[in-house]
């Protein structure tokens, strides 16, 4: 079995938008699936991953997307999560 991949890009959102952002993407998905999204910022790079294992979900991981520059918040990450 396959699980179809999703994405979102949420770096020009703010909270409580870029979790909602998230939460719409995760509900359209089917369990088991994973999505990719595309954040920047401290707060979304808190609440975000936070949110969603609030949800009930996985983090499966959460990367800046410039693995060699310093980590700044400022920068985009990449954060992963598979729905449960």
């Amino acid at each position: 079995m396959t699980t179809a991949q999703y994405f979102i890009d949420i770096t020009g959102d703010v909270c409580p938008l870029t979790f909602v952002k998230t939460k719409l993407l995760i509900e359209k998905m089917p369990v088991g699936a994973t999505a990719t999204v595309r954040l920047k910022g401290a707060q979304p790079l808190d609440n975000v991953p936070r949110s969603v294992r609030a949800h009930g979900h996985e983090v499966v991981s959460l990367t800046p997307e410039d693995v060699q520059a310093a980590p700044d918040p400022r920068q985009p990450h990449i954060l992963i999560v598979r729905k449960c």
